[in-house]
This record gives structure tokens, C-alpha cells and sequence, in this order.
């Protein structure tokens, strides 16, 4: 064996983002025009970041982009009030809500005031609860990019022992879900695992998102198998250099491992090419669907 197939995670990236960028100009000449609001609660600064960084993105693929932002003082109320007035606003098709939210703020019943509609990310408790019956308006974009990886390589889920370590709610509870409605046979890793090895040994496909770097070597891979890191971490060197890496030790799977994305340039940029076609799809679905739902556009108590 010569060594694992790696993803190319930056291309499938570009190529999903220009067909994004087609969807949207069909759009545009419908009349609907695409637009991500994101919310950002906290630090001005931090703010300006985000928005630099996506506004550049959005515009890639000639998506509006506009950032409201809130102190970190902010109440729960007036955080949900601002989204009461996007969920309204006609001219606004999609809706973003940076996290982490300042402590003490319920994140949850904020996200669950997003109407599912223009709800970008798939974080709405409804839109969730319909990924259990195969039709989420909008799913989790990492889950999805996960799900467009294995598309891309070929990786047919139907018939292959499955193991998805960690089950966190943008990542591997919806990947479970959705490799179980592929008619793959899942098995689900977490932290009151009593013996992880024993799991990751025996999986055909392999997904990992905890946020703990290195935690897979080769010994808990079994040869050929398919490896997705979906773990993004920072470490420091000992000459005191950040880097990112992942949840997977890449240099010791990758001689173990049959297919492997590499961290950075893996699950990353497919996830943010996701976010973008999620915005564009919110907008179809929008245009598509005249009814409606106005109770999301009210608070939650």
C-alpha cells in the first residue's frame, strides 16, 4: 500500500462555491436577491474580523452580506428582538449567529428564534428534529460537508460499519443520522466510551469530531479504512509556533488509512462552501415556498 488518498478539501471547496455562485446569479435574475445577516454579540473588534472575513467570502459567490452587532451587555431579549426583525424582513434571506455567545446567554433558545427558513446554518431545534425524518429544510453545514466528502471520494455509506467519535450537534449527531438514512451500519463514539479502540478498529469509514488533537493514531485505524477529521485545533510547538491540526494524527494514519482529509484544507473549506450554499438554498426555498412560517418569526419563552 502505497499510502492513503488524500481529499482535496480547497478544491471541492472552489468547485462547490462557483456553483453556488451560478445559483445565485439564477436567483438574481428572478428578482430574489441572496443575502447572509450576521449577528455578532460581544467584542466590536472581534466583530470586525468576522465580518471582513465574510464578507470576502460572500462576495465570492455575489452574496449581500450585512453584520449587526450587539454588545455584550446585550440581553437575551434584545438579541432575540433583532432576530424577530430579520425573520421579517423581506430583503433578508438568510441569517447567521456568531458564537460563542457571552456567558449566560441561552444559546439555544436564541438559535431557536431563527426562522428555519433563513436559518444558514441549520441550528434551528426544528430544523434538526427534522433531520430525524430525512427532511431538514436546512441541515448542519459541517455535517453536510462531511456528506459531500465522501460523495466526492466515492464513498458509497450503504453496507460499511460506520464509527463517529463525538456527538456534538453540528457535526456528529447529524452525521450519525445521516450515514444511518445511507444504510450504514453507525456506531456512536463519546466521551463515556469505555474502550474507543475497540470501536475505531473495526470501522470501514471513520469520523472524528471532538476537538482534542491527535487523539486517532494508526493503531486505531484499521487498514484501508476511510478517515474524516473534523476536529480544527490549535497547539503550540515547542519553539512556541501556533498551528492548526486536527483531531487525527495525520503523519501516522496516513500510511494506515485508504482515504484521509488533512486538517487544515479538509472538512474546513468545504464546511464554509457549505455555509454559502445553504445561504443561496435558504433563498430558493424562500422563493419556493410563498406560506410562511410566522410563528418563527416571534420569541420563544
Amino acid at each position: 500500500m502505497t499510502g492513503a488518498r488524500i481529499i482535496d478539501g480547497k478544491a471541492l471547496a472552489e468547485r462547490i462555491k462557483r456553483e453556488t455562485a451560478a445559483t445565485v446569479r439564477t436567483l438574481a435574475e428572478k428578482g430574489v436577491g441572496v443575502s447572509l445577516d450576521a449577528v455578532l454579540v460581544g467584542d466590536p473588534a472581534a466583530g470586525e474580523i468576522y465580518a471582513r472575513s465574510q464578507r470576502q467570502r460572500c462576495q465570492e459567490v455575489g452574496i449581500i452580506y450585512r453584520l449587526h452587532t450587539l454588545s455584550a451587555e446585550a440581553r437575551e431579549d434584545d438579541i432575540r428582538g433583532l432576530i424577530r426583525e430579520l425573520n421579517v424582513d423581506r430583503a433578508v434571506t438568510g441569517i447567521l449567529l456568531n458564537l460563542p455567545l457571552p456567558h449566560g446567554l441561552d444559546t439555544p433558545a436564541i438559535q431557536y428564534c431563527i426562522d428555519p427558513y433563513k436559518d444558514v446554518e441549520g441550528v434551528n431545534p426544528s430544523n434538526i428534529g427534522l433531520l430525524f425524518y430525512d427532511t431538514p429544510i436546512i441541515a448542519p453545514c459541517t455535517a453536510l460537508a462531511v456528506m459531500e466528502v465522501l460523495k466526492e471520494a466515492k464513498i458509497e455509506p450503504k453496507g460499511l460499519d460506520a464509527v463517529v467519535v463525538g456527538q456534538g450537534g453540528i457535526a456528529g449527531r447529524p452525521v450519525s443520522l445521516f450515514l444511518l438514512q445511507k444504510m450504514a451500519t453507525v456506531t456512536c463514539c463519546h466521551i463515556a466510551t469505555n474502550d474507543l479502540y475497540e470501536h475505531t478498529r473495526r470501522a470501514d469509514l471513520l469520523i472524528v469530531a471532538v476537538g482534542k488533537p491527535g487523539l486517532i493514531h494508526a493503531e486505531h485505524v484499521k487498514r484501508g479504512a476511510v478517515v474524516i477529521d473534523v476536529g480544527i485545533n490549535t497547539v503550540v510547538d515547542e519553539n512556541g509556533a501556533r498551528r492548526v491540526v486536527g483531531d487525527v494524527a495525520f503523519d501516522d494514519v496516513k500510511g494506515v488509512a485508504g482515504v484521509l482529509t488533512p486538517v487544515p484544507g479538509g472538512i474546513g473549506p468545504v464546511t464554509v462552501a457549505i455555509l454559502l450554499r445553504s445561504a443561496a438554498e435558504a433563498a430558493r426555498q424562500q422563493l419556493a415556498t410563498p406560506r410562511r412560517l410566522d410563528s418563527y418569526s416571534q420569541p420563544r419563552n
